[in-house]
């Protein structure tokens, strides 16, 4: 049995803890400072002064009469997490003229995964070396200015066990951990720096719930967030009561230089639904054309778009001016086939097709160690693809050219996986490079992946952004969130949301109603 209880202290509050086991009961008393409290409630009842001639003061329960919040006016310390500098290994430098302390069990975590060739372990490199660089020739104990144009200040900050406070998170959650070390070392620093705010800064929940638990705040690293996902850009608008004349002339001549209906929805690279009462065309508007070209529902290599959603992405995927296409939609909305579909149109122009996916398996159970080479190791990661390109094939016959084709193209390698882990320095061009499951990407790893980009090259990021299978992102800070809301309007870039499944019936019914 787990019971808290306080009562008031001269330095702030006291934690009794009781822990239950069997019938003895074992209590620890800890002193915890407790800078933010909330107002006492109101007395809800009939107010009279005795012996006055004064009408009573009804307050109503409904309405509770409380003082106005002060706004906490302190300057602020925030304690930042491991998982916050394998995120991004600059987030240190975007906290303004704010205080930066660092655990220092964060180091100890971040020399752990220092070694090694995924993305994180570039991020603890490159991060280590910039605490390096700022510490120049100070000591970590005091506080040191940082290089952020600002006037923010970086320290590292100790835990110990016999603190003054008595403050410790292993003796309150029973269990010696680095998650529960850091939160002593945050709680231990808002105890000896009253006149701070302190704030713990994690990607991981859990902390955050923890430190909140114990009256610390906290809250999610916000650099490269997606403000309002709500409203994330889908890259295709509607368009109602449109002219006869226009609709007619994009059939007849397969453009319209009338760009004044589009009006205030006007963007670059974006795809429009244009309707009257008698019929509807797709088109596409670029600013470099400034004219609204007919988008067609036409097949690439053996499949053919099955809704406008399908037909946009197919579209954005094959046109020469656009060399960046995210693509996202819920599960069997086509976005893998209608890359690889796409991809392989485009064979003739692009010497390789080159595919990847993020390796988080299923519910992140590892397979374990895995025999052969790197194909070797990520080819079970890579099936969802081989599926997809194994159903575009059985789409024409053994004996038909296009299916050949692809047979030839993978014995000569042209189409090919590559693990991610080892895509940093290198340059690829004349390539086409399908990335599937790009949510499942940090900002970070998306930038690292399109900077790959050569001469004549065109890169394809699908996923859907409500299916995050890594711990520490969201729908507002994956990669390809960010992508999305960073570059959309931009050239060379097009999105598309799919929002129709297309794989069975089965499937659709999974994705509306469990």
């Amino acid at each position: 049995m787990l019971s808290f209880g306080s009562f008031g202290h001269p330095r702030g509050h006291q934690l009794i803890l009781s822990l239950g086991h069997g019938r003895s009961t074992t209590e620890l008393t800890l002193t915890t400072k407790t800078p933010f409290l909330a107002p006492e409630p109101q007395a809800h009842n009939t107010v009279q002064a005795p012996n006055a001639s004064v009408a009573p003061v009804n307050v109503s329960p409904s309405t509770p009469s409380q003082p106005p919040v002060k706004k906490d006016e302190r300057s602020k310390v925030f304690v930042i997490d491991t998982s916050v500098l394998l995120h991004d290994h600059n987030a240190i430098r975007s906290f303004e003229d704010n205080r930066i302390a660092i655990p220092i069990t964060v180091l100890e975590e971040l020399d752990t995964f220092k070694v090694g060739n995924d993305t994180k372990n570039f991020e603890a490199r490159e991060c280590i070396r910039i605490i390096d660089q700022l510490s120049k020739d100070f000591t970590l104990q005091d506080w040191i200015p940082l290089d952020n144009d600002g006037t923010g200040f970086l320290r590292i900050i100790l835990s110990t066990d016999h603190h003054r406070s008595g403050l410790d998170a292993a003796v309150v959650f029973d269990k010696k951990t680095n998650d529960h070390k850091i939160l002593s070392a945050a709680l231990q620093l808002q105890y000896d720096e009253p006149d701070m705010k302190v704030v713990l800064v994690s990607k991981d929940i859990n902390l955050r719930l923890k430190a909140k638990a114990l009256n610390l705040p906290a809250e999610d690293f916000k650099t490269g967030k997606v403000k309002d996902k709500q409203h994330l850009y889908n890259g295709k608008t509607l368009i109602e009561d449109v002219e006869g004349d226009v609709v007619r002339k994009m059939y007849v001549s397969g453009q319209s230089r009338k760009i004044s209906i589009l009006g205030k929805d006007r963007k670059n690279n974006h795809f429009y639904i244009l309707r009257n009462q008698s019929a509807s065309a797709l088109g596409f508007f670029a600013e470099s054309k400034r004219l609204i070209e007919r988008v067609d529902k036409s097949y690439a290599y053996g499949i053919k778009p099955k809704n406008a959603e399908q037909a946009f992405a197919l579209h954005a995927i094959l046109n020469p001016d656009i060399q960046l296409v995210t693509v996202s939609g819920v599960a069997g909305t086509g976005k893998t086939l209608l890359a690889l579909a796409g991809a392989l149109e485009q064979k003739n122009r692009y010497d390789q097709i080159i595919l990847a996916r993020p390796i988080v398996p299923l519910s992140n159970k590892d397979l374990g160690f895995l025999p052969g080479d790197a194909e070797d190791k990520v080819n079970p990661y890579m099936q969802p693809l081989w599926d997809n390109l194994n159903f575009i094939k059985s789409q024409f016959g053994q004996n038909e050219r296009k299916f050949r084709a692809i047979e030839e193209m993978r014995a000569a390698g042209k189409i090919t996986i590559c693990p991610l882990a080892y895509i940093r320095g290198r340059s690829l061009s004349n390539v086409i490079f399908i990335v599937d499951e790009a949510q499942n990407l940090t900002p970070h790893e998306v930038k690292t992946i399109i900077t790959r980009a050569g001469e004549n090259s065109k890169i394809i990021l699908t996923g859907d952004v409500r299916q995050i299978d890594t711990p520490y992102l969201d729908e507002q800070s994956n990669g390809m969130s960010y992508v999305i809301d960073r570059l959309k309007g931009r050239e060379l870039f097009a999105h598309v949301t799919l929002d129709k499944g297309e794989r069975s019936p089965l499937a659709n019914l999974a994705n509306e109603y469990l």
